[in-house]
This record gives C-alpha cells, structure tokens and sequence, in this order.
C-alpha cells in the first residue's frame, strides 16, 4: 500500500514510518519540522535500507496538501501532524485549536478530491476524562470529556472524522488513542527529542540520566496510589508503531466507517516505578523531588486494551525495563538529540 505519513519526521511518526516500510509498504513523509528534526529523515533511510521520500510544508495549506496528492499515488494516510503538548495547550488554546483541526481539514478535503479512503488518526487518552470509568474502554457509556485544550481538539477531530466517514462512501478510519509512549528504536539511532523542557516524564528522566538535567521533579506524592505518584500506562513506542501497521491493515476488512482503538499495555505503572526501571538500565541512582501536584492530572490512567486484541490481532509484548533500556540507548548515544539542520 501506498501510505502518506503526515508528521513522518517526529517521535511516533518516524518509528511508524520503519513499522510500515517493514511490513512492506512505500511510505511518503510531509512534514513541516515545526516540531522535528530534518536529521531524522537521514537516520530513517539508513535503517529503512532506502530513500523515504520528504515533502517539507505546513498541512494547513490546502494547496500545497492538493498537489501533493496529485503528485503522489496515495491509498491512506497516517495522520499525526498537530500540536501535542498538554500544558502549552492550555497556554494557547487557540493555536492548538486552529492548528490541529486545520491540518486535518486540509487532509479531508484532498483525500475525497483525490479518492483516497482510509486514514489512520493519532487520538489520544486524554479524551477520557475524571468520571470515565477504569480501565478506560472505547465504548464507555461517559461521554468522552477531554480536560485541556490538547485533548478537546482530539475530541472534536474524533467526532468530525466519524462523520466524515459516515458521509464519503467507502470512507475507513481508524482512531487510534495512545496511552504513554516511551522508549526508542532498539538500534539507539532514532528517539523522542523534545525540544526545550521535556512535558513527558521519561524524556525528562533521561535528560537528568544523561546529565542536562540536575534532578527530576514529581508532580505530587499523596495520590491515592500504593506509593502516592500518578499511575500510567506506559507503552513502547515500537509496539504502538506495530499498532499502526495493524490499524492500516483493519481497515482493509474494516465493516463500520469509523471504529475507536485503545493503544496501551492495559496495566498501570507508577512514576517512581518508572523511575527506578531508568535507574536499572543506567544502573546507578537519578535524583529526584516531589513537589506539588500538577493541575490537570489524574491519580491513576490505564487503557483496557480487548478491543485492540480481537480486532486488530495486536497487542503490545514490551516490558517498562525494554522501554527504558531502549530510551536510555537512544539518549546516551545522542545526549543533545538530534543535530540542528
């Protein structure tokens, strides 16, 4: 299949790209780098064996998105472009808004002009919100009630690729919704690279590994958990780039229009345990605070992931050790991420 990857350069985009290339696809990249690296792309054809071809642009122009599908034979898409960052969301909610409903407007729109039927959708957890019941199913009788502006936009694309694919005849999408990936390809070659401050806690735990960091701040630790940090479902990035292959590959025998997909490990991990799990790939203690809690979150977070397994034939099969021993050999091997272009 031909599969346009949109956000193809950033964390979960480019190990997505690998996944797909390894399952024998041909993948195109559009990308804008407003949140990546051009170095990536480098790396990814060394370890794909091949050339993957790049389109440098912002998908909110439609014309530009236009004659790239006239350009290129696309048969789906794997859409990730989009802010994600939660607290920067809530700072400006309109360009998360503006942002990530545009880009995939402009996507919409070239794919039914250009007959292109099948779209895989990065959604996210935080479309669960505080009354939705745990572990988290996709068919949960709670509204979903995302609690940030990042997490609403997930909510509204949702709603409006549902009915999108209710519309165009022959319309097929996945929405995929992802707990917390971590860790890194197993070469040490591609990882997450935040840029500034690091909003995610293993990202945050490797910079203060690797020694950019002087210690890793906890956000709260009188939660009703057994040792009073937040609970979260940590899943490795490469089972989650094996998710994608497997969404693209349902959507070929896919029934109903639109179907919703956990992507987790079903199984809940504390900060400090995560913490300690670092410590044992890096094998001497990181230091670290607990401070107050951080507004928004929520004590304990886990995806119940049956759904994913009987229909997608997937499941994640990493351990948190496998996340951060591939996490620390990416990050010790590029302590400053990826080079400037």
């Amino acid at each position: 299949m031909h599969v346009l990857v949109s956000g193809g350069a950033g964390y979960i985009g480019s190990h997505t790209v690998l996944a797909l290339v390894r399952a024998g696809h041909s993948v195109v990249v559009v990308d804008d780098f407003s949140n990546s690296k051009p170095a990536v792309m480098g790396r990814l054809a060394a370890l794909a064996g091949r050339e993957i071809p790049l389109h440098v642009f912002d998908l909110t122009d439609r014309d530009k998105t236009d004659r790239l599908f006239a350009s290129e034979q696309i048969d789906a898409v794997v859409h990730f472009a989009g802010f994600k960052a939660v607290g920067e969301s809530v700072e400006k909610p309109l360009a998360y808004y503006s942002n990530n409903l545009d880009t995939t407007f402009s996507l919409l729109r070239a794919m039914e002009r250009h007959g292109t039927r099948k779209l895989v959708f990065s959604s996210s957890a935080t479309v669960y919100g505080p009354r939705s019941k745990l572990p988290y199913r996709e068919d949960d009788d709670v509204p979903i009630e995302a609690v940030n502006p990042y997490g609403r936009s997930k909510v509204m694309l949702e709603h409006i690729l549902t009915d999108v694919a209710h519309a165009v005849p022959g319309m097929k999408v996945a929405l995929l919704r992802y707990f917390n990936p971590v860790g890194a390809h197993p070469s040490g070659t591609i990882g997450e690279d935040p840029g500034g401050i690091p909003n995610n806690l293993v990202p945050f735990i490797a910079q203060v590994a690797v020694g950019r960091r002087e210690k890793l701040r906890v956000f709260g630790g009188d939660y009703p958990t057994p040792d009073g940090t937040c609970i979260r479902d940590f899943i490795h990035v490469e089972d989650l780039a094996e998710g994608h292959v497997a969404a693209l590959e349902y959507l070929e025998r896919a029934t109903e229009p639109a179907r919703a997909f956990n992507l987790g490990t079903g199984q809940g991990t504390s900060v400090l345990e995560m913490l300690h799990a670092f410590e044992r790939a890096v094998g001497r203690p990181i230091p670290y605070e607990i401070v107050d809690r951080r507004p928004g979150d929520l004590p304990v977070s886990y995806a119940d992931v049956s759904r994913a397994k009987a229909e997608l034939g997937w499941q994640a099969t990493r351990t948190i050790d496998d996340m951060c021993a591939d996490a620390w050999r990416w990050q010790s091997h590029n302590p400053n991420g990826y080079p400037d272009a």
